[in-house]
Order: structure tokens, then C-alpha cells, then sequence
């Protein structure tokens, strides 16, 4: 077999491991289903084996759950007046596929999962279809069932086996909310049933083999009941009510899986077993159908693998190797591109002005593997070798012999070149220079470099450390070999690349500007600031478009419109940010949560905030009610549908010419509402002809921003998709 091991010892204890071919964590795919439908059968029916335990060969991970790839073809109803025929032909299919559970569940020896990692979705599916759960004592196990978080549902069995193990109650966050147990919490509400120490768990699910070994689960006992009963005792209907509540304050209703959730758990739990599964498959089937649950799977599972691998990277160039690369900037930003980088053990220079300031940047690094080996999630060992890789100096000197040069210093154009001169000045000829910008234009900067054609952006998120995405920017004379090589850094440190052509903003900042900007238009309309707040957080951005510029600081989208003012003289086009920006930083001098003062006031710790009065100045009071359905509806539509604007025009311009990476690059650089899919996907969940018409009334109502381009009128028109 490709993925799994059996072997079996002396005492007839078969040990099933799991170790999925060629990938560092294991996942649920039609092979490893396959393969583990065979060794079920080979349980089931060979008389030498007495019990199992099953354990992974994945160092921190059990399982980490389904494949995704198989759901697009759930997509749409069927044809018309056969949709009742086609969900029952894909229920049969989809509970065939799952049936690899119950197989082990009712194979008839006793099942020991010994989790020392993540079981998470179909990884928590299938530990909980094992008859005993047997978990490290460590901070690697999580277990969870993570769908609900998602916009998606548990379809291997979770709505129906978690409720029986646990209760109903118990069972409502992690089904809802995402929610994930540590191997203490696990215990503690009965998802496990023994925790081990590190090193000892295969031992301990052996002995209960071979010692406790029941084969047959609870809910397959002619006597069994539900732990705490079902969804009419008054405490469980209580948490049920309650947790509804939950998820409409977390998600706003944008997601369509809670509902299906619910039906499933509240249907199921009163009902056998595997008619409750068979119901489970029916939800499943349901919200997978949604438009929202197939883009979110395209967008934020398979869209990535694809990009990731590759895709758009520049045929023809071998792929380049990373041994040594420099950082010129210790600050934010440069001492978390040299954390990764020391993680990926690419040898790392991190250079600035001061010894004491380039001792900072490296000591960032310090800090965060301090909490990894605090959460036991790394050893002082790895931790002392990866920091080991930086070099904090300042001295250019030390840039000889580097791969790549990435400069993240000041937003400034002098400031870069000066470094980018000092930098170049070690440099091979073949080696790359990039810059660290989110809205200077490469072109202007590659002015400064005497190699332009390996001259490129690399545009980080921050902290680098968290954040997946890094935007490639292609100057005028930047060269395929630069942009592929980009591509290989990029995979070399475990990012998600998209590439944009080179214009002001590129495509992510240009997006994100327009969630400040709408609610700039707003407030200065005389909508009241506590709605425009909420509007952005029920659009299911994560933060509200109030507080995101507080936490950035103002003066930055301050001095970067002045610069924009500048460069761009009698063609600017003054904007409400405008008169945001300048009420707030140049009138009041509130530039944030750092001196805090912003759109909010912030208490002296800064964990307390309310908004400041004083915003009532910009514009009398028009709109201090959103409680109307039509009004909170045309509110939330100006926020996405403006980003979605952009978005489009961004790829009628040709800055972006991926949907894929549009919309992996809005959800995954600024999150972007992930129930959309992105703005691409959002246009399309639409539909087109309706986005561009619901834009002209807008047009109509707000101004000329929302009038669509020309690509999407011509795209409604011809019936066509980005798709």
C-alpha cells in the first residue's frame, strides 16, 4: 500500500499506521479511502488479528482531514426536474465514500486511535469511528471539527457521533462555531478517553486492546442514550437557542452551513444511527450546493494548492535555490521576513542603521520561537539552530554572497535608494533585489538599481510570521528569470505567491483602500459612525473599517494619499478620505490606537475603547437608524460591491489576470469576506448582468465610483464567467 502500514504483533494487535505518500500531513483522500476500505475488510475477516490500534506516522499531526478536490462536483441541482433524482444519486455516492467509518466501527474487533497530533475534520471523523481515543499529553493535539467555521459541515460522520459521545451541548460550539479541544479539554467532556504521555500513547490504546477492548460503539448498544438527553430537555433547547444566537453574532447569517448544522444534529440525534448519518449526508450535500460553500472550497483550498504549485509561474527557467539571503530593515516587517526565512534555513543577513536596532529585529525572532517552545510546539534545540541563521549587522559587506536582497525599510523613495545602492554594491550579477512596498511603484524605484531587469516587488503582509500571502510585482524591465525566481523564493519560505503588473497601489491595496474609502463617503453623508463600524463587520470582514485604520496607524494612509497628491499633481482626484484623513490627523492630531486617539478614544492600557464624539462634525446626521433591511442591505452592498469594483477593474486593467489569485489574494492578504469566496466570486455568486445592474442603481443613488467597466458589461451581455 501507498499510505498505510499494517503490522501485526504477537498478540494479535494489528498497528495501522497512517502515512500519506509524498505529503507532510495526512488528509482523507479517494486513495487513502481505498486503501483503508481494504485493511477494514482484512480486520474484519482475518482471525489473527484480535484488535487495532491506529496511529499516524506525521510528526504533530493525526489527521488533518478531508480532501477537498471531489466536493466541486456537487455543484448546482441537476438538470431541471430531475434535482430530487440528483441529490438522491449524490447522497448514495457520498454515503458509499463515508461508509469506510462504519466499516471500522462495526468490524467486529475492538479499535484503539492513538492521536499524537491534529485530528481535525475528517481526522476528528475518524478517531471518533475508533471504539477508544487515546491522546499525547502535548500541545501538538488539537482536535476539532473546524467545517462550521468555515461555512462548510462535517460529512464524515460529525454532526451524529460527536453529540453521542459528548452531548448536545458540548457538541454546539465545535459543530457551529469551529471551536477545537485540547487533548485536556478533550478529556474532560469525553471526546477521548485517556490522555498519555508523549511517547507512551501507542502503548496505552494497546493495552486497553488488549486488556478493555469493547468492538461495539455506544450508539450501537440496544440501551443507549444520548449523554444529557435530547433537544427537548429544557437545558439542551436552552443551548441550542443560545448558540444560534452565537453564530448569527459571529457570522451575521452569511453562511448557509450553520442551518444545514443544526437540521442535521437536531434531526439526527432523535432518530438510529444510520438514518441520523443518512440525514447528516443530505445537509451535507445541501450546503456544499451553495454558492457561498463552493467558492469558499475553491478559493480557500483548491485555489491555493494550485497557485502554490506553481501555476503562473514562467515556464523555462530552472528553478533557483535560496542558501543565503539579506534583509535591509530591522523593523516590523523586516525582522518577520527574516524569521521566516531563518525557518526555511536559508542562512539570513538582517542589516540596519544601528547595531542596537538590527539586535531588535533578530530578537523578534527569539520572541516568537519562545512561544512555540512555551506552547510545545518546538524545542530550545530547533529554536537556538533557526535563530542561529541570522546575522544582525550593519555592516553591507555582509550582504556578499546573497541569493536575494529584500529591502523593508521606510516607505520612502530616498531612504530606499540609498539601501538598494549599498546593497547592489555586494551583489552578484545573477542575484535578485527586491523591495518590500505596498504602494510605491516599482518601476519609479527600480530607477535606483543598476540590475532593473532582476529588480522586483515582493509586497509581505504583516506579521510575516502569520500571514500566508506575498504579492509579486513586476517592474517595466523586470525579466521572466526574476519573476520566476520570485516564484521559487517564495516556495523556498512556504508562501502563497500572486503576481500583479506594476501600478500605484498594485492590486491588494488598491482593493483593501476601498473598505476605507466607502465608510469615509458614509460618514461624511451623515451616517452615523456606530453603523458604518457594524456594516464592515457584517459584510464579514474581520475588522471593522473604523478600527482597521486605528490599528494601522492614520498617518500612514495619511502620507500615502499625500504622496499619491503629489506625484500625481492636477490629476488627483480628492476623495472622502481625504477629508477624513485631514479632520482626524492634520485638524485633531489623532493618528490611532498609538497615541490613542483615532475614530476611536482608547483608554491608557488601549484595551478599552469608544468612539470618539467628536466624528460628529464631519457631516450633520442622516442616517442614525440601520435596522430596516433595505437600508442595512444597500450599506453592506456599497462596502463589497466597491471592493468588488475594484477588484474587476483591477483585472480589466490587467494589473491582475488570475480570478484565482484575485480572489486568494483578497480573502488571504486583507480577509476579504471568505463566505464570498472573494470579490471575483462574490461578482459571480451574483451574477454578473444582476452585479452590473444592482452597480448602475447604486451609480445612480452614490456617485460614478460604482458604474461598472466596460470587461464586466461586455462579460454580462456574452453570458461569460471569470470562471
Amino acid at each position: 500500500m501507498n499510505h498505510w502500514r499494517v503490522d501485526v504483533d504477537n498478540d494479535g494487535v494489528a498497528l495501522v499506521t497512517f502515512d500519506m505518500a509524498g505529503k507532510k500531513v495526512n488528509t482523507l483522500s479517494a486513495d487513502t479511502i481505498a486503501e483503508l476500505t481494504e485493511i477494514i475488510e482484512r480486520i474484519r475477516t482475518d482471525d489473527a488479528i484480535k484488535g487495532v490500534v491506529v496511529t499516524s506516522a506525521k510528526p504533530g499531526s493525526f489527521c488533518a482531514g478531508g480532501d477537498l478536490s471531489h466536493i466541486k462536483s456537487f455543484a448546482g441541482p441537476g438538470e431541471p426536474g430531475k434535482e430530487a433524482e440528483t441529490l438522491a444519486g449524490d447522497i448514495a455516492r457520498m454515503t458509499k465514500d463515508m461508509a469506510v467509518f462504519r466499516g471500522l466501527e462495526t468490524c467486529g474487533k475492538p479499535v484503539a486511535c492513538a492521536i499524537e497530533g491534529t485530528a481535525l475534520g475528517g481526522g476528528a471523523e475518524f478517531a471518533m469511528a475508533c471504539h477508544y481515543r487515546v491522546a499525547a499529553d502535548s500541545e501538538q493535539v488539537v482536535l476539532g471539527l473546524p467545517e462550521g467555521g468555515l461555512g462548510l459541515l462535517p460529512g464524515g460522520g460529525g454532526t451524529q457521533r460527536l453529540p453521542r459521545l459528548v452531548g448536545i451541548r458540548e457538541s454546539l460550539p465545535i459543530l457551529l462555531q469551529g471551536v477545537t479541544k485540547t487533548a485536556a479539554e478533550a478529556l474532560a467532556i469525553g471526546l477521548i478517553g485517556e490522555i498519555a504521555p508523549v511517547g507512551q500513547v501507542i502503548d496505552r490504546a494497546r493495552k486497553w486492546v488488549l486488556e478493555t477492548g469493547d468492538p461495539v460503539q455506544p450508539w450501537d448498544k440496544p440501551k443507549f442514550t444520548v449523554p444529557g438527553g435530547g433537544p427537548y430537555v429544557q437545558a439542551n433547547a436552552e443551548a441550542i437557542a443560545m448558540h444560534v444566537a452565537m453564530s448569527r453574532q459571529k457570522f451575521y447569517g452569511n453562511y448557509p452551513a450553520q442551518a444545514h448544522i443544526l437540521t442535521a444534529l437536531y434531526e439526527g440525534i432523535q432518530v438510529p444511527f444510520e438514518i441520523g448519518l443518512r440525514i447528516e449526508m443530505r445537509e451535507f450535500i445541501k450546503t456544499v450546493r451553495t454558492p457561498q460553500a463552493l467558492a469558499m472550497i475553491r478559493t480557500l483550498f483548491l485555489s491555493p494548492r494550485e497557485i502554490k504549485s506553481g501555476a503562473n509561474r514562467p515556464a523555462g527557467h530552472p528553478v533557483k535555490t535560496f542558501k543565503k539571503a539579506s534583509v535591509l530593515g530591522a523593523g516590523l516587517m523586516g525582522a518577520g521576513i527574516a524569521c521566516v526565512q531563518a525557518q526555511a534555513g536559508i542562512e539570513t543577513v538582517l542589516i540596519d542603521r544601528t547595531q542596537e536596532a538590527a539586535d531588535r529585529g533578530k530578537a523578534y525572532t527569539a520572541t516568537y520561537l519562545g512561544k512555540q517552545i512555551a506552547r510545545g510546539r518546538m524545542t530550545q534545540d530547533k529554536a537556538d539552530a533557526i535563530l542561529a541563521h541570522i546575522l544582525a549587522t550593519t555592516d553591507y559587506a555582509n550582504v556578499r554572497g546573497s541569493d536575494i536582497v529584500i529591502e523593508a525599510v521606510f516607505e520612502d523613495r530616498d531612504v530606499k535608494a540609498d539601501v538598494t545602492r549599498l546593497a547592489e554594491a555586494e551583489l552578484a550579477a545573477d542575484a535578485i533585489m527586491a523591495t518590500n512596498t505596498s504602494t510605491l511603484p516599482i518601476t519609479g524605484l527600480a530607477q535606483a538599481s543598476v540590475r532593473p531587469e532582476n529588480f522586483i516587488g515582493l509586497h509581505f503582509f504583516s506579521p510575516v510570521e502569520r500571514m500566508d500571502l506575498v504579492e509579486i510585482i513586476r517592474g517595466e524591465k523586470t525579466t521572466d528569470g526574476a519573476l520566476a525566481a520570485a516564484y521559487d523564493y517564495i516556495a523556498a519560505i512556504g508562501k502563497t505567491p500572486i503576481s500583479v503588473k506594476d501600478s500605484r497601489g498594485f492590486y491588494t491595496s488598491r482593493t483593501i483602500t476601498c473598505y476605507l474609502e466607502e465608510p469615509s463617503e458614509m460618514l461624511v453623508e451623515g451616517i452615523a459612525p456606530a453603523i458604518v463600524e457594524n456594516i464592515g463587520l457584517m459584510t464579514g470582514m474581520p475588522v471593522g473599517p473604523l478600527s482597521l485604520p486605528d490599528a494601522i496607524g492614520l498617518e500612514l494612509p495619511y502620507h500615502v494619499l499625500a504622496q499619491t497628491k503629489r506625484d500625481l499633481g492636477d490629476a488627483y482626484k480628492a476623495t472622502a478620505s481625504d477629508t477624513v484623513l485631514n479632520f482626524l490627523v492634520e485638524k485633531h492630531g489623532r493618528h490611532g490606537r498609538r497615541n490613542g486617539k483615532g475614530f476611536y478614544d482608547y483608554s491608557a492600557d488601549g484595551k478599552v475603547k469608544t468612539l470618539w464624539p467628536g466624528l460628529a462634525e464631519l457631516a450633520a446626521p442622516v442616517i442614525t437608524d440601520a435596522s430596516r433591511d433595505d437600508v442595512k442591505d444597500e450599506l453592506k452592498k456599497r462596502v463589497l460591491y466597491r471592493m468588488s469594483l475594484e477588484a474587476a477593474k483591477c483585472m480589466e486593467e490587467g494589473i491582475i489576470t488570475d480570478p484565482r489569485e484575485a480572489d486568494v489574494g483578497a480573502t488571504m492578504g486583507f480577509g476579504f469576506p471568505k463566505w464570498t469566496g472573494g470579490p471575483i466570486s462574490l461578482i459571480e455568486q451574483v451574477g454578473i448582468a444582476k452585479f452590473v445592474a444592482e452597480c448602475d442603481k447604486l451609480a445612480d443613488r452614490h456617485g460614478e465610483r460604482f458604474r461598472p467597466g466596460q470587461m464586466l458589461r461586455t462579460m454580462a451581455a456574452e453570458g461569460k464567467t471569470f470562471y
